[in-house]
């Protein structure tokens, strides 16, 4: 089970994400990966993003809902496995239209494909770090000249499961 220190470690990551990149599995069997924006980044086990409905996106996640999601946030990489379910609820599509939602669907929010992506995740793995870039490439250099391994970070692999 995860620790406070994790998940707050997991929330600040998550928190300054923008994009995740989802991979989802196709009928032949095959790993596709696609960029999406995170709509709700308070991140309490789920994760939120718009998407059209019906898409091939929505027939891989019905035929198969697992799916990871990368997500970088400038001061770390966190890998989220989970399950992603279809939401269509009025309410909740409410609570997170916003004006990037707005630029891909034609008729705004009163497009019939408005739906929501909801990725509940049962495991995370990150690697963070609070070193400055330019520190964390001065670390692989100084490991690559003398045959050592970097020191640029934390990396965990925690349960989300309760």
């Amino acid at each position: 089970m995860a620790t406070t220190d994790e998940l707050e470690q997991l929330q600040v990551l998550i928190g300054k994400a923008r994009i995740g990149i989802i991979t989802t599995v196709n009928e032949e069997g095959h790993l596709v990966s696609r960029p999406m924006a995170v709509k709700e980044r308070e991140f309490d086990g789920d994760l939120w993003f718009f998407t059209e409905d019906p898409s091939h996106k929505t027939d891989e996640i019905r035929s198969n809902p697992q799916v990871n999601v990368a997500l970088e946030s400038g001061k770390g990489w966190v890998s989220l496995a989970g399950e992603a379910e279809i939401v269509t609820d009025a309410a909740k599509i409410d609570e997170l239209w916003d004006t990037g939602a707005q630029a891909w669907f034609e008729q705004g929010r009163a497009d019939p494909k408005v739906a929501l992506l909801k990725v509940t995740a049962h495991t995370a793995e990150y690697w963070a770090s609070d070193d400055p870039k330019p520190l964390v490439l001065l670390k692989y250099v100084k490991a690559a000249v003398t045959g050592g391994r970097p020191s640029v970070g934390e990396a965990r692999i925690v349960d989300l499961d309760s």
